[in-house]
């Protein structure tokens, strides 16, 4: 196994171990935050927004009512990468309302 195959491998299994965090196609990393009202996930997509600016590393977020849907992937890379796994600490990080 190649270097490179073998730190796709690792940081998928790691992206497989980070609680609520889901992986789809083995390409992205999905997790829904649960929030009290409408406002308040907004201020979570603000506080994601602001994390993602600063990785220079942006999700892909969707905003429901009680709810933020976030993905992560490396689209130039094709899949997840240690950024994924990083963006996705720092936002579990946040103080997520419910």
């Amino acid at each position: 196994m190649s270097a490179i195959h073998a730190d796709a491998a690792a940081v998928l299994a790691h992206a497989r171990t980070l609680p609520g965090w889901q992986v789809h196609a083995d390409v992205e990393l999905r997790k829904t935050f649960e929030c009290k009202d409408f406002a308040d996930g907004l201020t979570l997509v603000n506080q994601i927004g602001a994390l993602a600016e600063l990785a220079q590393h942006h999700p892909d977020l969707l905003l429901r009512y009680h709810s933020v849907a976030v993905t992560l992937t490396t689209h130039d890379a094709g899949g997840l990468t240690a950024r994924d796994l990083a963006l996705a600490a720092a936002i579990d990080a946040l103080e997520v309302r419910a």
